[in-house]
């Protein structure tokens, strides 16, 4: 399937501008419906601004109200960007200026897609297992600034390619029998991999009433004496 141009974007943008259906956008951005509801409610990207897929000629006004009449119809895009982009073989080459941005991507991944393994996240965002292990372990040169974020956004893969792994994952998980966990959002890395914290002592309860009670019967035992 072929993918309009920054999807994540792209799914912002019918959100706030038209009355497609949440299916109806994730079917054509390639993305959950789940997900496209969270981005309506502001769970999640909420730093994309919204791309025009009219603008760029990715969709047609007509194909839009089309499908907004009729909820089980599904978006085409144009004829004139539907262009398969196929990635030669070997290791993905990562501009030098991205470079930097590689640890990021990966502990979006560590913490948003564990059934993908080191070796497919390696091959998607071009980088090592050594180092998806030093993000992983907080073990990084420069581990107090990672923020996850999203390698899409960064340009560091596509997202065709992304879903391609994670359908590859889950396919993986299913053949296990393990199911695939939810992850929640995290603010960081280290609220990512932070241990669960561990159950607080409770505080003792004291009844009022019995210790007036007491207080009063030492007090009449010192009058008597």
């Amino acid at each position: 399937m072929t993918l309009p141009l920054m999807p994540k974007a792209t799914a912002v943008w019918l959100i706030e501008k038209t009355a497609l259906t949440f299916t109806q956008i994730a079917d054509f951005c390639g993305m959950h419906p789940l997900e496209v509801q969270a981005i309506a409610d502001g769970e999640v990207a909420q730093s994309i601004i919204g791309y025009d897929p009219v603008s760029n000629g990715q969709l047609t006004q007509e194909e839009i109200s089309r499908c907004e009449a009729d909820s089980s119809r599904k978006l085409r895009l144009s004829s004139s960007r539907m262009q398969i982009v196929r990635r030669s073989k070997g290791a993905r080459y990562t501009p030098i200026s991205k470079r930097n941005d590689r640890p990021d991507a990966i502990a979006f991944i560590l913490r948003n897609y564990p059934q993908l393994l080191d070796q497919q996240i390696a091959k998607l965002l071009g980088t090592t297992k050594d180092t998806i292990a030093k993000v992983r372990d907080k073990q990084h040169w420069n581990s107090p600034n990672i923020k996850p974020r999203d390698p899409v956004i960064l340009g560091l893969c596509s997202q065709m390619d992304l879903n391609a792994a994670i359908a590859e994952g889950n396919e993986r998980f299913a053949k296990e029998g393990i199911e695939t966990p939810v992850v929640p959002a995290a603010e960081s890395l280290e609220d990512a991999f932070a241990a669960p914290p561990s159950s607080s002592k409770q505080e003792p309860e004291y009844d009022i009433n019995q210790i007036f009670a007491e207080y009063s019967d030492k007090a009449e035992s010192s009058e008597q004496e």
